[in-house]
């Protein structure tokens, strides 16, 4: 019974001496349970493949828990605003997927921590953790070191062992961390996720372990699929309506695009069909017009029936003579002539019979109109449309009403081939732009048989009340047509020059045809008295010379208007021609003025039908512009070469309304 009670009491003395340390690891572990940790560990299990797993009970009391004390370490710890975990950190804890040990025991019994070094393994981007801090991390020695292990450890209930300083980043300014799971090999790097460590993080033990440390953000660094995460995002809801709308707008853009092209192309195949319908109709005429013919349409210019047929014969001097001739036969003609390709709207309406004689017994024969030809021709001679100072104002707001009455105007261009003067297109800046052959200007030469001496691409312009010969309009004078140019200044008695276009826009407009001081252009002189430079235009008083006869000119050069487009005000044009027509008061009896810009139809056309419209509006009080349009193109094809023109001529005429009526209320 001693030796029983001896024992008995030897048991007692040795539960008495670890009492004191099962005290304390009770101590501990209510603790714990104050902070906010989890431990209710049941047990580890591990899977297939050896990798402990922590399973979790009563996770909903532990939620509750995690909750009351995440409010209680907001409102009674303080915790500073500035520290805050990456984006992985939720509101609660999650399962962790890592081995934990919350065994103040077991802690107690690992092995103490005097390794702690910086370790520079090739660890992956997704298992490190940055530790941002306000402290400068090349301070760190080995003993802060060893203590912002354990309180990295302590946050995340491991044991130091399974905390690894990889580097000290002094660039951020931060400590990169990761950790190794329980079973870690040894020489292995192995890292668990950082997004599943964070989730284990205790904001609050961190803070109170680590404070003198200055810890201002927890993350998780950022990896190569994060940031192809993040790239992803840039498909938003926004960037797809604004590509759709991007789209939208290309589609739109090509769509209008080919729809102009087709347009375009069906006028030109309009254009060309219409070419080959036109045709010349060789028929005999007979001397008495049977009942049929007296009731076909004639000529649009002589409207009585033409019995025999006219013959026209023009000499190069251009004097033409009419002879009446009976046909020499009633019989079918032996000649048959490709169709020359007469141009739809061309100047002269005027039905002609060519003087075959010289080809033998070949009787003349008859060019007739195309029917489309005649209603251009009907067009141009008839229409009309009077404005009262009231519509002119009206009109100008609405471009569109102009676009399409300008549209609707036939251009009467002439067709190359109706112009029988060899080797023409050597005189000419455009080859499609011609001169009627009806208003031409032909050159006086010594020679009768030399039809390119006399020619030249310039037109007689009739002016206002059809008053002949007012202006001439001509193409910019070119190097070999310099000569000629001022043969037919003198010739027809010129006293003003109107240039409307620079010497060069992008590509040569004109020559510089006159001289600096003084110059012989074939055989007139031409001295330069004066040169007046205004705002936009420039002014040069001229003497011609020929012989013992001299002449005083006035050149205008107005440098403001571009080609194809319209100067940017009317007052300048309206300026330049009240000018214009004062000098022609201040000259009368002399000849036309000339007007010119590049190929003498756009600018042109565009300052002739503002003086004669001005003309009109001064005497009448109204003013008729298409009437005056077409009226210039039957003179010379295709005066007023845009709708833009077009258009600039009512602002300018209705700029001179304006004018008048202030003149008449003062």
């Amino acid at each position: 019974m001693r030796d029983v009670g001896l024992e008995t009491e030897s048991s007692m003395d040795a539960m008495c001496s670890y009492l004191p340390l099962m005290c304390f690891l009770l101590f501990i572990q209510a603790t714990e349970g104050f902070s906010g940790d989890n431990d209710h560990f049941m047990a580890i299990h591990y899977r297939k493949s050896g990798r402990p797993r922590f399973i979790y009970h009563r996770v909903q009391s532990i939620e509750k828990s995690l909750d009351l004390n995440r409010q209680l370490s907001d409102h009674n710890f303080n915790t500073p605003a500035h520290l805050h975990v990456g984006k992985f950190l939720p509101a609660g804890f999650d399962k962790a997927a890592f081995p934990r040990s919350h065994n103040r025991a077991q802690n107690l019994l690992a092995p103490s921590d005097t390794d702690v070094k910086v370790e520079n393994l090739p660890i992956p981007q997704a298992n490190v953790i940055l530790v941002m801090l306000k402290m400068d991390v090349n301070k760190l020695n080995t003993t802060l070191l060893r203590k912002f292990r354990q309180g990295v450890a302590a946050a995340l209930g491991l044991s130091p062992q399974q905390v690894h300083i990889n580097r000290l980043n002094g660039r951020k300014n931060c400590v990169e961390l990761f950790i190794s799971p329980l079973n870690k090999k040894i020489g292995v790097p192995e890292a668990l996720p950082s997004a599943e460590v964070l989730r284990s993080l205790n904001l609050h033990t961190l803070h109170q372990r680590l404070s003198h440390f200055g810890i201002t953000e927890v993350s998780a660094e950022k990896n190569v699929l994060q940031g192809q995460h993040e790239a992803d995002k840039l498909w938003t809801k926004e960037g797809f309506y604004t590509i759709v709308i991007f789209l939208s707008i290309f589609v739109i853009i090509v769509t209008c695009l080919m729809v102009l092209y087709r347009l375009k192309e069906k006028i030109q195949f309009s254009l060309r069909q219409d070419k080959k319908n036109q045709e010349i109709h060789l028929s005999p005429l007979p001397a008495q017009p049977t009942q049929s013919q007296a009731k076909r349409p004639s000529s649009m210019v002589q409207h009585e029936h033409i019995p025999k047929a006219v013959n026209v014969v023009v000499d190069p001097q251009c004097q033409g003579t009419f002879e009446i001739r009976p046909p020499l036969s009633a019989g079918p003609s032996p000649f048959k002539m490709k169709p020359v390709g007469l141009q739809e709207r061309r100047g002269s309406n005027v039905s002609l019979t060519l003087d075959m004689s010289s080809l033998g017994m070949a009787e003349p024969f008859n060019v007739v109109p195309t029917p489309r030809e005649k209603v251009a021709i009907e067009y141009l001679q008839s229409a009309t449309r009077v404005l009262t100072r009231q519509k002119l104002r009206n009109i100008v707001q609405t471009s569109h009403l102009l676009h399409t009455e300008f549209m609707e105007i036939p251009m009467n261009f002439l067709d190359p081939k109706e112009l029988n003067i060899p080797s023409h297109g050597t005189k000419n800046r455009y080859k499609t732009i011609l001169p009627n052959p009806v208003s031409r200007v032909c050159l006086k030469t010594k020679n009768a048989n030399d039809a390119l001496s006399s020619y030249i691409n310039a037109n007689y312009i009739r002016g206002y009340g059809g008053g002949e010969k007012a202006f001439i309009a001509t193409q910019g004078p070119m190097i070999n047509t310099v000569n000629d140019f001022w043969q037919m200044v003198w010739q027809e008695d010129v006293p003003v020059i109107v240039m409307i276009t620079k010497l060069k826009e992008k590509n040569e407009k004109c020559v510089l045809y006159w001289p600096e001081k003084r110059g012989i252009y074939g055989g007139v002189e031409v001295l330069v008295n004066s040169v007046k430079e205004c705002d936009y235009y420039t002014i040069r008083n001229l003497t011609l010379k020929q012989g013992s006869q001299s002449r005083t000119v006035k050149h205008y050069w107005y440098t403001s208007w571009p080609d194809h487009k319209t100067p940017d005000s009317a007052q300048p044009l309206l300026q330049l021609m009240l000018d214009v027509q004062e000098d022609k008061k201040n000259f009368s009896g002399r000849g036309p003025v000339v007007v010119h810009c590049s190929a003498g139809i756009g600018r042109t056309g565009c300052f002739i039908s503002t003086s004669i419209g001005c003309c009109q509006l001064k005497e009448k009080g109204v003013v008729d512009v298409l009437n005056i349009v077409c009226q210039l193109r039957m003179d010379r094809g295709g005066m007023v070469q845009t709708s833009e023109q077009y258009q600039f001529v009512h602002h300018a005429l209705n700029l001179y309304e304006s004018r008048l009526s202030e003149e008449n209320v003062q």
